[in-house]
């Protein structure tokens, strides 16, 4: 079994990759397995919420690439700023995790959510896609590298983590 305690240097070149979804990249002790099939146990600092693309390293030197699995989301569209505005203050109210792109928000699929911003005059669509929330204001950037504008980031608030 590999067994990651660490993140290492995101240029690393991985050998293995990790599918996680969201939920389970915000898990600090996790046991599961490699898309090879290979057994891996995580033991990360409280807190760590992996992104897609974060760069492990095993204790036996294997550098594994974490990735975000497809997940079932929710994702209203417009063109209106101030809308989109509004309706990441209701969702964000509810302290809804939500991945922001131009002209759209993604969060998990929650049909009382959809409903809600139907009722503010969102379209809203199921789709399947990684997802990958903002990090909130409060988010560290550990590796130096910044938003790449689809929501990444290698950390997020922690009050997404207690759960």
């Amino acid at each position: 079994m590999h067994v990651i305690e660490r993140r290492t240097d995101h240029h690393a070149r991985a050998s293995a990759h990790l599918v996680l979804t969201f939920e389970a990249r915000c898990k600090s002790r996790l046991r599961t397995r490699l898309l090879t099939g290979e057994e891996v146990g995580l033991f990360l600092e409280r807190g760590t919420v992996l992104r897609g693309g974060d760069k492990l390293a095993a204790n036996d030197g294997t550098v594994i690439e974490v990735v975000a699995a497809p997940e079932m989301l929710m994702e209203a569209t417009t063109v209106d700023p101030l809308l989109l505005a509004k309706a990441a203050y209701h969702l964000g109210n509810r302290h809804v995790a939500l991945q922001l792109l131009p002209g759209k928000m993604r969060f998990a699929a929650d049909h009382v959510l959809s409903q809600l911003l139907r009722g503010l005059g969102l379209p809203v669509t199921e789709i399947e896609a990684p997802f990958e929330p903002e990090t909130g204001a409060y988010g560290a950037q550990p590796h130096g590298h910044s938003s790449d504008g689809e929501g990444r980031g290698p950390r997020i608030h922690d009050h997404f983590n207690k759960r």
